[in-house]
């Protein structure tokens, strides 16, 4: 796992290239789903980080309602922090997912995404899990399907195309998260593995905790203050953010809720 090349992100500890053993493991398909997240919340009864803070951050391309309290994000202009924006209204209040059931889940925390899996009796995937996975049986390739994104022009994930963050031409299809099936999966059978939406795991993030630690069923280091998050979203363009890479990874704090971010879970045999 890993990476050196010079498309990466140094100081995000992608490096160095190192092999890493794992034990067995099943892992999703596919993201988890707003209708399989509605099954969850309903069966028992959980309340997400967003509504229990009453906000979470929308792309600002995609506010739908005009009257909801949207505050800038300073440094990232593109960000909202909009009031009662959360997994069933995704672009705020005036928003809804009824047409989205096969959609993945978005504004769920990393708090949110281990309620799910316990629930479910799964877990999150390590981030060595993760990576082995969305590999698909290639080995130090950039994605998932090779190293080049568009092979003879064909789009095979959900990411921006045209200049960012003004206009998106939605050249693979798509403008906003897509449907959880909606590229041809990689050689595990895997959907959606790079770019639609980030994905939620287990580890603690830090850039060189690894340089150290072992390399059989890494898990990360025992505490920190983000968690790994892998695989990109359709909002990563190449002008700032190519980290639908395989081995690129970024975090965010247990807490915090996107319209880009889900998760998949695994389970042990």
């Amino acid at each position: 796992m890993g990476s050196e090349g010079p498309e990466g992100f140094p100081a995000d500890g992608e490096g160095p290239v190192r092999a890493v053993t794992l034990d067995p493991f099943y892992i999703d398909r596919y993201a988890v789903t707003n209708h399989r997240f509605r099954q969850f919340v309903e069966a028992a009864g959980y309340l997400t980080d967003a509504e229990r803070l009453g906000w979470s951050f929308v792309f600002a391309g995609h506010l739908q309602d005009s009257g909801a309290s949207a505050q800038a994000v300073p440094h990232l202009h593109w960000w909202r922090r909009v009031d009662r924006a959360d997994w069933r209204h995704p672009e705020g209040p005036d928003s809804g997912i009824a047409s989205r059931e096969a959609h993945p889940v978005v504004h769920v925390s990393w708090n949110d995404a281990n309620a799910y899996a316990l629930w479910a009796g799964k877990r999150l995937p390590t981030e060595a899990e993760w990576e082995y996975a969305a590999r698909g049986g290639l080995e130090q390739k950039l994605y998932p399907w090779g190293d080049e994104l568009t092979p003879g022009g064909r789009h095979l994930c959900n990411l921006w195309q045209g200049e960012f963050p003004t206009h998106d031409t939605a050249e693979d299809g798509y403008s906003a998260p897509a449907p959880v099936d909606a590229f041809p999966p990689n050689g595990y059978g895997l959907f959606n593995i790079a770019g639609n939406v980030w994905e939620w795991c287990q580890d603690w993030f830090s850039p060189d905790y690894h340089l150290l630690a072992t390399r059989t069923n890494p898990i990360g280091p025992p505490d920190g203050g983000a968690k790994v998050m892998k695989g990109g979203s359709y909002l990563c363009h190449a002008s700032y953010c190519n980290r639908y890479r395989v081995a690129a990874r970024t975090c965010n704090t247990p807490d915090s809720s996107t319209t880009n971010a889900g998760f998949r879970c695994v389970r042990d045999p």
